[in-house]
């Protein structure tokens, strides 16, 4: 190692850029000093994630709910507030990222609207590993640059551009057909509705085809069911109902999960907690050094994995729709994941009808399908969710270094074969790669940093200063021949680069870096009856650590911790779930009974049906401008419509009956509350019915049957006591009950019903 100080290029400001440059500047071996530049070609930092709400011009919309918690997007030294949600937006994603810029990359020199559109390796004698890097830049403010470098960190990641199937691309079409990444409303996707109506079919069945799939539903019903003037160019005129719906074609069977996972599935009344914690948990791991579970998946892997699935879901997904069902004989093949709030319940309800096939072409308002030949008419727009190009993040790269990487510019999962784990190539000691990590676990890029920062330190990979685990490590690396063999693997797994807990440990291995047990007793799970082990950037520290940033690795733990705890024993995130699953109709049967002559006992048979829209302020106007005024979201709400048959047998009278209300969850409360609509406008909340109140566990909550909550409400002089019963099946509900017992100076009467699917 030298004395020098080494001057390095980050190409990226996204999380992997900030990250990189975080680690150079404070974490460089002992005697090692780097003086940072990154260049970004946007005009901010934060790469996928915008920073503002109103930033709409990148690849992810700023009101994006992220499909993974805060614990799993941060980084191991740096916490987010305390009122930041569990799991955020695009936006807060990049608010966090801004912060973690301010407090770590002040020391980097940052440079925006820089394009890198060059970078050549050159001969420079007087530098370690015998070359330098040329760097030509575009900048909107000063043309033309050239620069030079000891080191390159490339960290443009995988989202490079997005693809295209070959038949759509550069190809006029007489709808709209647009990439998923640009999708941000109906109006901007149709432009004017007006005459227009049809199917939106949206392309892929991965992660961004399910999430936009949901997401458009979503923005249907919600311009259906949106308080206010009818947006009567969305709706037909005759049912009253949309004009558009959602259509996604899909090519495999696949496993959609909610953001919050049952963490006991086979319990009526579950715990919950977001599911990349759940899935995280290490003590459902076999013991002993954690074995990679990506990459190639054999038969007998796959068939464990599709049990745990269903075994997780409790359900083939059939009850859903029959094209979404997971059979046993599907089980040979390796499992597909999908991350999703709304999509199976919205499919439930035809809101998102589903073919199975591959997009061939599209011919005026018609979609061709391959292999079969079928057609899908009425289409009105297209949204491909297609995937991204990385090979664009790294075409500045001379054609000798890119053979030498061996890029695969249409292979979108193993398009650049790197060693030890997408960080580096032998052949180029002073090349550095982080973020070329195709999933969300930040601490997985972020050891990347750790490792590129080691490496350059101590001389490149073959440098005999290494330390004799990072030599050990390297010596026996087989990332580059697995990268090149899972190209042609017809097995290879969702997401081939290894799974995130393995990861974790190979990289502390390598690094001399120890996974740090938990601060406190965390809680014990059935039926294993183990104490959980929740895995997340936290769990491996940085060495050499000064006290502001212990402190702040200790909050990371401490607050995973909090939450898996409340979780459990609590009933965290209870309300949540339950508000998830109540999208779509219910079969509801209601009786009333009661104990004065006067009002007699009745029944009522009939539908609910809640429809997704987005959060409105009525009724809670205070608490609606204090969200705004601190950056934060508006969340969602059901419009509830109840449909059905009045039956009075003591009187023999029937008659039709409707009644409506607004359902609401509370993010930062956890809670949900039940509104009345205004008499005048039935689609608009006017003031508040009840809160929801889940009874703790302790306190009888958590029955053999479902979870118990309560609320209530005086009306005048009325009281009404509300109970509810909440039964579960793993994530979803199967049925519910809501029961009142009414009393006052001329009422005396209980109310029970049963919603069911």
């Amino acid at each position: 190692m030298t004395n020098a100080i080494k001057t390095v290029c980050v190409v990226g400001a996204g999380p992997s850029g900030l990250v990189a440059a975080k680690t150079l500047l404070h974490d460089a071996p002992d005697g090692v000093k780097y003086n940072v530049t990154i260049f970004d070609s946007q005009p901010r930092i934060g790469g996928l994630w915008p920073v503002e709400k109103t930033d709409e011009a990148g690849l992810v919309h700023p009101a994006m709910i992220a499909n993974q918690s805060r614990h799993t997007m941060r980084f191991s030294d740096f916490a987010w507030s305390d009122d930041a949600p569990q799991i955020p937006r695009a936006f807060q994603v990049g608010g966090y990222l801004e912060l973690y810029r301010q407090r770590y990359c002040q020391e980097a020199t940052l440079r925006l609207s820089c394009r890198v559109e060059k970078a050549d390796l050159v001969s420079n004698s007087s530098n370690e590993s015998g070359h330098s890097w040329h760097i030509r830049i575009q900048s909107e403010e000063n043309g033309a640059e050239e620069h030079t470098f000891d080191y390159l960190v490339i960290a443009s990641g995988y989202f490079g551009e997005p693809a295209f199937p070959a038949s759509l691309k550069n190809t006029k079409h007489d709808i709209p057909v647009v990439h998923s990444s640009k999708y941000r409303d109906l109006e901007q996707l149709l432009g004017d509705p007006k005459g227009k109506s049809g199917k939106i079919l949206v392309v892929g069945g991965q992660f961004s085809g399910v999430e936009i799939a949901g997401t458009i539903a979503t923005h249907v019903s919600d311009a259906v069911n949106a308080p206010g003037p009818r947006r009567n160019d969305f709706i037909d005129q005759k049912t009253q109902r949309s004009k558009f719906s959602v259509h996604h074609l899909v090519q495999r069977p696949t496993w959609i999960l909610p953001l919050v996972t049952a963490s006991t599935p086979a319990d009526p009344a579950p715990c919950f907690l977001p599911m990349d914690l759940n899935h995280q948990n290490l003590s459902n791991r076999p013991p002993g050094p954690l074995v990679n579970t990506q990459g190639h998946i054999s038969v007998e892997t796959a068939r464990v994995v599709n049990s745990y699935f269903h075994n997780l879901l409790k359900t083939d997904q059939s009850e859903f729709s029959p094209r979404l069902t997971v059979q046993e004989s599907d089980y040979d093949n390796q499992p597909f994941l999908g991350i999703s709030d709304t999509y199976m319940d919205h499919v439930r309800s035809g809101a998102i009808g589903i073919t199975k096939g591959k997009l061939e072409s599209v011919s005026g308002n018609i979609a061709n399908l391959a292999p079969s030949g079928e057609q899908i008419d009425g289409i009105a727009a297209v949204v491909l969710a297609t995937g991204f190009k990385a090979s664009a993040s790294l075409s500045f790269l001379s054609e000798e270094i890119q053979q030498k990487l061996s890029i695969a510019p249409n292979d979108l999962n193993n398009t650049v074969a790197l060693a030890f784990h997408s960080t580096h190539h032998p052949e180029v000691p002073n090349l550095g790669f982080v973020g070329f990590y195709r999933s969300p676990y930040w601490g997985a890029i972020e050891m990347q940093a750790r490792f590129v920062t080691a490496l350059f330190g101590y001389g490149g990979p073959l440098s005999p200063s290494l330390p004799a685990k990072l030599a050990e490590s390297l010596k026996n690396d087989t990332s580059v021949e697995r990268v090149l063999s899972l190209r042609t693997d017809p097995r290879a797994s969702q997401f081939p680069m290894g799974d995130y807990a393995w990861l974790s440990q190979e990289f502390g291995i390598a690094l001399d870096i120890e996974r740090v047990p938990s601060l406190g007793k965390m809680p014990i799970l059935p039926p294993k009856n183990k104490e959980m082990n929740i895995l997340t950037a936290a769990s491996y520290p940085g060495r050499n650590l000064d006290e502001a940033r212990k402190k702040e690795n200790e909050k990371n733990l401490s607050r995973t911790e909090e939450v898996v705890t409340a979780g459990i024993t609590q009933g965290r995130f209870v309300a949540r779930a339950v508000f998830r699953s109540l999208l779509g109709e219910w079969k509801l049967d209601r009786e009333l009974v009661s104990k004065r002559l006067e009002q007699p006992s009745s029944r009522f048979i009939g539908t609910a049906t809640f429809f997704l829209r987005n959060g409105t302020s009525h009724g809670r106007e205070e608490e609606f401008a204090k969200i705004e005024q601190e950056g934060g979201d508006h969340g969602f709400e059901y419009l509830y419509v109840e449909n059905g048959e009045f039956v009075d047998e003591a009187k023999g009278v029937r008659f039709n009956s409707t009644r409506r209300y607004i359902w609401r969850y509370n993010e930062r409360k956890d809670k949900l509350s039940v509104w009345f609509v205004k008499t005048d406008d039935d689609r608009t909340a006017d003031y508040l019915f009840h809160e929801i109140d889940f009874i703790p566990p302790g306190e009888g909550g958590k029955g053999e049957d479902g979870w118990k909550a309560t609320g209530s409400h005086l009306c005048i002089e009325d009281i009404y006591n509300v109970q509810y019963k909440f039964s579960f099946n793993s994530v979803n509900l199967r049925e519910w009950k809501l029961g009142y017992s009414v009393n006052g100076p001329k009422k005396d009467y209980s109310i029970d019903g049963v919603y069911s699917r």
